[in-house]
């Protein structure tokens, strides 16, 4: 292990460099990657899809915007200091309803306003009377019909809102939420988790009318370890026909189930890896996402005849997709040399970019090259890229460790992987046993082993990395957010030879800790994937709990933490934090005022600095030794960052 220099006990504040790169060129190209206006996928009232509603982050902090697309005109709806990111638009397009939390601690009430604005001395009202605050857990809406999912540490309550007055139709202390809401509004489908296990919900399908509401209508669950997830009704008048997802042949397929007549159809498409769809709006084709090996392709299926259809997308990874009343698909779509776009392909082949928003694109970055590992679990996925014009190695490598863990890393855009690569190091990204589209077993199998599992498989592609002449084995760093950065913390104490240096931002850092201060959705999704609780399985979460191998840590760590974050709550990274000056640990430590991430450009951009100055620092490295840019071409239940 080489001595690094920079880094000691004291003091342990991190600070904000002015710039990374001598460079000026440089300088502007990586900060342009995040500050670069960028737009999510809009979605369009039901009964007047000329009025929209999307996010963007175009006056510095990710907002919601509405969009006519009859005048092309754009509105900003929200303007808060700690950004807004969870809104949908009423059926009608009237309304815009937008979830108002506090300091970004996700914690609130649903408001609305008029598509149009409301007057400057007024404030939105809140959207649903009635109900009570909490953390947001499923919304589906009407044209006179309302249902409102809330999760508090009592729980979850659904309400059903109908002409003013709200009704609460379920209520239970298990992890549940909103799913979908029939076209004649007379059925209300949601997930609930009261066999115990939220990692693998099952269906309930309530009764909305006015006496009966609440009453059951249907129940789908298919056992143990076998969850069923909802995707939508039908989009017909009087049609009980729900699409779902479902895991009975070991990965995410789609399944048909008529509610009324309880009858099923299972839709068995030869295509390998995981599927997610949504209705054509004549309800008589699905939209399917296909998602394999860190990438996915668009496919039209026409329910009638079982004709399935490829829709020509390029390659990459489709972030949502939705076909418009005309046939037309759009979708978001973005690849690791392309920064985002959202695009539009019409019933006659032709693709073009739908929502372009005022300024210069984000600058491209480099291709992500596939490798898999072979381990006797079997083989491990990762995505790796060097930086443009770098030898062919070993080089400094930076293993970026994704959050969730139900989550994947794809061939997507990522600022931050871009500024790593201009910064000199090669990237690796792992997607470890627990992420998602490999298969329900793949994704299963740190049940009962949270944590070690996925060391282990970081550890096979730790070794490849090296051994394979790619990565210099005195400079592998790990950085991760959420459960990347939990799984930081456990590598540097529990492979401490390992790692150069360790970036974990968000992480649960103490679990027993983390448990007793997180929402309430959280510890269930903790009891599921653990098979308990910390009191009725101490030892388990004491293997798991980064905080009880500090004693080992060898290499300097950064810590980033959110104030108000709910999911990985800072009291038990103040606890780890202790206990590395306790035993005399070289970290940093940088705090912001928001929770489980940030939605302000500015406050990415520090985080994003904060982290380069720092491996710098341990390395001994400085901005004029940096690689160079790239010359692409421009274009509830989890703990993943916002």
């Amino acid at each position: 292990m080489r001595h690094y220099r920079g880094v000691n006990a004291a003091p342990h504040s991190a600070t904000v460099p002015d710039v990374l790169f001598d460079d000026p060129d440089a300088e502007a190209r990586w900060r342009a990657r995040f500050t670069a206006p960028r737009v999510n996928l809009p979605q369009w009232a039901r009964d007047a899809p000329d009025r929209s509603l999307y996010t963007s982050n175009a006056s510095g902090t990710w907002e919601v915007y509405a969009w006519d697309r009859a005048t092309g005109t754009h509105r900003q709806v929200t303007d808060r200091p700690h950004g807004t990111h969870i809104a949908t638009i009423t059926p009608d397009g009237d309304q815009v309803w937008w979830f108002a939390d506090t300091d970004g601690d996700e914690f609130g009430s649903w408001v609305s306003e008029l598509f149009g604005g409301r007057p400057v001395d007024e404030q939105p009202q809140q959207a649903v009377p009635g109900t009570a605050p909490g953390y947001p857990a499923g919304l589906a809406l009407g044209r006179r019909t309302a249902a409102v999912g809330v999760a508090t540490d009592e729980g979850t309550a659904v309400w059903v809102s109908r002409e003013g007055t709200a009704t609460v139709v379920y209520r239970s202390e298990y992890d549940a939420g909103v799913g979908a809401l029939s076209r004649d509004e007379r059925l209300l489908a949601i997930m609930h988790s009261e066999h115990g296990d939220s990692r693998h919900p099952a269906i309930r399908v309530l009764d909305t009318a006015a006496d009966t509401a609440g009453s059951p209508v249907a129940e789908k669950w298919d056992g143990p370890g076998k969850g069923v997830e909802v995707l939508g009704f039908a989009p017909l008048e009087g049609d009980a026909r729900l699409l779902l997802v479902h895991e009975r042949r070991g990965r995410q397929e789609l399944l048909i189930w008529d509610v009324v007549a309880d009858t099923e159809t299972e839709i068995a498409l030869e295509l390998p890896g995981e599927l997610t769809a949504d209705w054509y709006p004549d309800g008589a084709a699905l939209l399917v996402v296909h998602q394999h090996a860190a990438r996915s392709t668009l496919h039209r299926y026409q329910l009638a005849t079982g004709e399935l259809t490829a829709l020509s997308i390029p390659p990459g990874t489709v972030g949502g997709a939705a076909v418009r009343p005309d046939g037309t698909v759009e979708y978001a779509w973005s690849c690791a040399a392309q920064p985002p776009s959202i695009r539009a392909l019409h019933p006659d082949g032709t693709d073009r970019a739908l929502l372009q928003p005022q300024g210069e694109p984000a600058p491209g970055s480099q291709p992500l090259v596939d490798r898999f590992v072979p381990t006797p679990y079997g083989a491990v996925h990762a995505l790796v890229a060097t930086p443009n014009g770098a030898p062919e190695g070993p080089l400094p490598t930076v293993f970026l460790l994704h959050g969730g863990p139900h989550a994947a890393d794809e061939d997507s855009f990522c600022a931050d992987r871009a500024l790593w690569l201009d910064a000199g190091f090669a990237v690796v990204h792992v997607n470890y046993r627990g992420s998602t589209g490999y298969g329900c077993a793949w994704r299963d199998a740190i049940e009962g082993r949270p944590g070690l599992t996925e060391l282990e498989d970081l550890a096979a592609v730790h070794d490849w990395a090296v051994s394979s002449g790619f990565a210099d084995p005195s400079a592998c760093l790990l950085e991760g957010w959420s459960w990347g950065g939990y799984l930081v913390l456990l590598a540097v104490g529990i492979q401490p030879r390992r790692w150069a240096a360790g970036v974990a931002g968000i992480p649960v850092a103490d679990f027993v800790a983390a448990y007793a201060d997180e929402m309430e959705p959280l510890r269930a999704f903790d009891r599921a994937l653990f098979g308990g609780s910390p009191q009725e399985l101490p030892e388990l979460y004491r293997a798991a709990s980064p905080i009880n191998y500090v004693v080992d840590v060898r290499a300097p760590i950064l810590l980033l933490a959110g104030e108000n974050d709910p999911r990985c709550p800072v009291r038990q990274i103040d606890n780890y934090l202790a206990r590395l000056t306790e035993l005399g640990k070289p970290y940093r430590c940088y705090r912001y005022d928001a929770g489980h991430g940030s939605l302000v450009v500015a406050e990415t951009l520090r985080h994003a600095a904060v982290e380069v100055a720092f491996v710098r620092e341990v390395l001994g490295t400085t901005a004029g030794s940096a690689g160079g840019g790239s010359t692409a071409g421009s274009a509830g239940g989890t703990r993943s960052a916002v």
